[in-house]
């Protein structure tokens, strides 16, 4: 069995902590393939999926992506190009599903997660996005939706949590180089007030492991007849 997960920086795992870690954990037989991408947003993961072509063999594929259209607004320098409006965002989303479609058998398609740990402006254009992307999943066979902001936003509302939110490049490469161990990425994630994040934005172990907890109740909602094979 061979899943796809199709992303940014959160999907690659660095910086922060790898939640396809925790589910290779979970699903030692599964097949992960990890296409993830630092800086990735929806408009250039759209022109990657078209100049690379996906294997065809998968059974599932996972899209997470959208973070970066919001919080590539906050950063000083633009990795990848945004698009320019919550209607080019809405097109371009589509078409990503309809390319995956064509690789995988069926697709998850994943909110954003967060921009920060608190209420803010950025998080609420986050909900934005979440809701354009549940209309698109919502006429597209073969694709579920997972609000996974909804379940950072009732975990947060039990917490405190700090407005840390890295905005300088430089910051986010040092993390990248020198924050590699679950354990070290933990303290710096506690040491900056956040919870569930290392920045404000990737995870650190406890985000990864809701995230992974997220991804295998989708797994073992498609594959429920093959529950116990695809886990032993």
């Amino acid at each position: 069995m061979k899943i796809a997960l199709i992303g940014d920086s959160l999907t690659e795992g660095r910086p922060g902590v790898s939640f396809i870690k925790f589910l290779k954990e979970t699903f030692p037989t599964v097949t992960f393939d990890n296409l993830g991408k630092p800086g990735e947003s929806v408009k250039s993961l759209h022109s990657r999926l078209l100049k690379t072509k996906l294997d065809s063999d998968c059974d599932l594929a996972f899209v997470w992506i959208g973070v970066n259209d919001v919080y590539t607004k906050l950063l000083k320098v633009q990795a990848q190009p945004v698009t320019k409006n919550h209607e080019e965002f809405k097109d371009l989303y589509e078409e990503i599903l309809n390319i995956v479609l064509g690789s995988s058998k069926n697709i998850v398609a994943v909110s954003p997660a967060l921009v920060g740990e608190t209420n803010n402006l950025a998080n609420k254009e986050i909900k934005e996005l979440t809701a354009i992307i549940e209309s698109i999943v919502n006429r597209t066979a073969n694709t579920s939706f997972v609000n996974i902001y909804s379940v950072f936003e009732e975990r947060l509302a039990k917490v405190n949590s700090s407005d840390y939110i890295s905005t300088k490049v430089l910051t986010v490469m040092k993390d990248v180089l020198f924050y590699k161990k679950n354990a070290r990425i933990d303290k710096l994630s506690k040491k900056r007030g956040l919870n569930f994040t290392l920045d404000g934005i990737h995870l650190n172990s406890s985000g990864a492991r809701i995230v992974a907890e997220i991804d295998a109740s989708a797994i073992d909602k498609f594959f429920y007849i093959n529950h116990s094979v695809i886990k032993e």
